[in-house]
């Protein structure tokens, strides 16, 4: 049996460019002792926001100059320990990070050793905006508790069940393996977290179901779970395929690069830029916030309609090409930001899809809850589920449950 004095902590942290997501769990109860962000890091503006939800106290704000990630972290370790949740407690266990990439190696969560380490580091040519700073992050949290067992989550690791069919590019396979070209997929913890609960949902196990997950925030994608396992996803080898995004354009014609390049004179940065920050629905609108946008399509806003419409179609072609591919599905989940919160996304997905056994009831789509949901009429052959996603508390069940065995021999 655990007790406390053996560690029952798990402190997740989420290491950006120039951010720090972070939340200490008990894995006890699964309840959250603190919950915090530093952002702007390395800049004269940068900001810490610290909620100590286990004393009920008031969120906390520091304004000033955090000059790196260490001084980031250090300051973490300051407002925990100002709670009497400090880096040095015994009650700690251990240090979850995420880590967006892990190729084809890790296909589960890993005790980080310098091994480890190196692999993440050669594999940040496919990731060079997210693995510099998840390595950050585990290096300066190892510093700061050298003893502490520290553990890897991939986002990419739920897909890495693909088989090659959907894995594999149809390019050159020798040019392809040459350079780790192929679909990794990305949002997978939280894939995984919400197919499963929405086999709770329906009161089934997890390996008895087929779910659609769509995981629509400002970054969106799908992935199609057969009884568990993730057969197919809609990013690829950077998070940039598939749906339409915030500021990402998801599916285009390779040789709009080329074209770009030949006829506008667009290096292949300007090009990146273009399909990773000014494209989706920013793109199309100018705004990226489903919300206004929604505000502007009832307002008469032309443009902001036709970026709702072909942010739909998108998604409905998604809907339809992974229910091909698991040829059975139970239920449809929607979750993150837009998922969990526009009804209207919600309803247009479905609207039409009558004859595949989905429907949305709009009294059930309507209600707004933090709790997992049908809205789906009794009717309806397949499942419309609301699912918010839980990915801190994914990551920190992944973490314990590999090094909790450790801890209790």
């Amino acid at each position: 049996m655990t007790t406390a004095n053996q560690g029952t902590r798990v402190l997740v942290l989420n290491s950006g460019s120039s951010s720090v997501k972070y939340q200490l769990l008990d894995m006890r109860d699964a309840s959250r002792l603190a919950v915090g962000l530093v952002e702007r890091i390395g800049e004269e503006t940068s900001r810490l926001k610290h909620s100590p939800l286990a004393t009920g106290g008031a969120t906390r704000e520091q304004n000033g100059p955090i000059a790196d990630h260490e001084a980031a972290l250090k300051a973490v370790a300051a407002e925990l320990a100002a709670d009497g949740l400090g880096l040095d407690s015994p009650e700690l266990a251990t240090i979850g990070h995420r880590v967006v990439h892990g190729g084809l190696k890790f296909s589960a969560p890993t005790v980080i050793t310098d091994e480890v380490l190196a692999e993440i580091e050669r594999l940040v040519p496919v990731a060079p905006l997210h693995n510099p700073a998840n390595i950050t992050g585990i290096r300066t949290a190892q510093a700061l508790r050298p003893d502490l067992p520290q553990v890897a989550v991939f986002d990419t690791a739920f897909h890495t069940t693909m088989p090659e069919s959907a894995a594999r590019y149809a390019i050159d396979i020798e040019t392809a393996d040459a350079h780790r070209i192929r679909r990794y997929g990305f949002h997978g913890t939280s894939h995984a977290y919400v197919s499963r609960e929405t086999a709770r949902l329906l009161g089934k196990a997890p390996e008895d179901v087929n779910v659609i997950v769509l995981h629509l925030g400002n970054g969106a994608s799908a992935s199609a779970v057969r009884g568990g396992r993730c057969v197919d996803t809609s990013m690829g080898l950077t998070p940039l395929e598939g749906l339409v995004m915030g500021t990402r354009s998801g599916d285009i014609d390779p040789a709009v690069t080329f074209h770009l390049m030949r006829v506008a004179g667009m290096s292949a940065d300007d090009i990146d830029v273009l399909l990773n920050k000014k494209s989706g629905l920013v793109g199309l609108c100018g705004d990226n916030d489903m919300r206004e946008i929604r505000r502007r399509c009832d307002e008469g806003d032309e443009k902001a309609q036709l970026a709702f419409d072909i942010y739909i179609h998108r998604l409905k072609k998604y809907i339809g090409a992974y229910y091909a591919v698991l040829g059975k599905v139970d239920a449809i989940a929607f979750t993150a930001g837009v998922g969990e919160n526009a009804a209207p996304v919600r309803e247009a997905a479905v609207a039409g899809l009558e004859e595949l056994g989905l429907a949305v009831d709009g009294e059930l789509n309507a209600v707004r809850s933090d709790r997992p949901r049908l809205i789906s009429p009794e009717y309806a052959r397949v499942a419309v589920a609301v699912v918010p996603t839980d990915e801190e508390l994914e990551i920190a069940q992944q973490t314990y449950a590999l090094v909790s065995p450790a801890l209790n021999s």
